[in-house]
């Protein structure tokens, strides 16, 4: 009997202490609130393959977006800078599988045949590769591509240019016929041709007058030739520069020059308070989540796989306002949402011509062969179809109002 009461008082000794904590015994602890619980650190590692460093505003866009990938996701993250497109990408990728990743990404076109080597000899390790073309006709179960349809934030970038152009306009600092835009290029490949050309197209909703010249560099990243090619455009008389290139080569021209800037790839403010507009970028970050978690977890993941506004993968920077026109941000959310509810498209045929014609068919490069031979009949419903049937651009109509300065391949 004493026995039995011993029992029954330390049971009930438990329950009272448990009550005093505001629990029953058999009622769980609270979860910690997730914002704040620190993520579990894992032994996967992630490999990143680069062109250039930091200093490259194209390259600084993807450390940026692996760093913080790996962090959300509490991977080990091994970056490699200043990679060239040649058989130094294959060697590197081996590198980071002999460190124990388990996932290699690249951030160039060139890089993509090494990338497609290394996957083919390395079948254990996840290939992701940024821009490229080939992973849907290879068929490897791991090798990927990945892009997003930025066409849509250049679009939204040109809104930004056109509301410049207007005020401009209205305030006599040019006439309409004046409003002619200077673009810098690296190449003249079609994610270069699809990025300006959706990019004039959205100075032209707003500003129909509105014309562009290109002058191409022939590299990503040269700050020299890009900053002569944004003066010779500025000595032409172009009252706007925009670009696909990677250095601060242009924005410092248009700083200096006093020209309205819309960069690419991030925000200059800091260093063009004056003439930096707005910039338009593809925010890596959900993608390499995406696939590293695939990779950890052993799962089949995109071939190729395209973000867009909706995934958070294409986004713009803040506005600049005192540089920008009264109402850019106004404007560029309204022209969102139609892009969003599908009532816009940036190809829309009925905004463009080529030669003079507007185009009710056109066969594009999908299936990337040696030739570009057109293979896929990309216009239906009233629209260039970009990246839908794959992720990476392959938009490479010459549209009437834009002239080509020089060509570089």
């Amino acid at each position: 009997m004493k026995k039995v009461l011993a029992i029954l008082l330390a049971a009930v000794l438990v329950f009272a202490l448990a009550a005093c904590a505001g629990k029953t015994p058999a009622e769980p602890t609270d979860t910690p609130d997730a914002s704040t619980e620190p993520v579990e650190k894992t032994d996967f590692k992630a490999g990143f393959i680069f062109l250039h460093d930091e200093n490259s505003t194209y390259d600084k866009n993807f450390i940026d977006a692996a760093k913080k990938a790996c962090e959300n996701l509490g991977v080990e993250y091994i970056g490699i800078t200043n990679v060239d497109e040649s058989n130094a990408c294959k060697e590197a990728a081996a590198d980071l599988v002999d460190k124990g990743c388990g996932f290699v990404f690249a951030d160039s076109f060139g890089h993509e045949p090494y990338m497609i080597e290394a996957a083919k000899e390395f079948t254990d390790v996840q290939f992701s590769h940024a821009t490229g073309t080939r992973a849907h006709t290879e068929k490897l179960a791991n090798y990927h591509n990945a892009f997003a349809s930025i066409y849509e934030g250049r679009y939204l970038a040109g809104v930004a240019a056109g509301m410049k152009l207007n005020e401009m306009i209205e305030a006599g600092k040019i006439t309409a016929e004046e409003a002619k835009i200077g673009y810098v290029g690296a190449f003249t490949y079609a994610e270069v041709i699809s990025g300006y050309t959706s990019f004039y197209l959205g100075a032209k909703s707003i500003c129909p007058s509105a014309t562009m010249e290109v002058q191409f560099t022939g590299s990503w990243y040269d700050e020299t030739a890009e900053k002569e090619a944004a003066t010779l455009l500025i000595n032409n008389k172009c009252v706007l520069i925009s670009q696909h290139a990677d250095s601060m080569g242009a924005p410092t021209a248009c700083e200096k020059a006093g020209i309205p800037n819309i960069s690419y790839n991030g925000s200059t403010v800091q260093a063009c308070p004056n003439t930096f507009i707005v910039s338009s970028r593809i925010d890596w970050t959900p993608y390499i989540e995406y696939a590293i978690k695939a990779a950890m977890e052993g799962k089949e993941f995109d071939t190729d796989w395209t973000g867009t506004i909706e995934t958070g993968s294409v986004v713009l920077t803040d506005v600049n306002e005192p540089a920008a026109a009264e109402g850019t941000v106004a404007k560029i959310e309204e022209v969102k949402a139609g892009l969003a509810d599908g009532s816009i498209h940036v190809f829309d045929t009925k905004n463009f011509t080529v030669g003079g014609k507007a185009l009710d068919t056109y066969k594009a490069d999908v299936d990337t062969d040696e030739a570009y031979t057109g293979d896929t009949e990309v216009i239906a419903d009233g629209y260039f179809h970009e990246s839908e049937f794959r992720s990476a651009p392959y938009f490479d109509l010459r549209i009437d109002g834009i002239t080509l300065l020089n060509e570089k391949f």
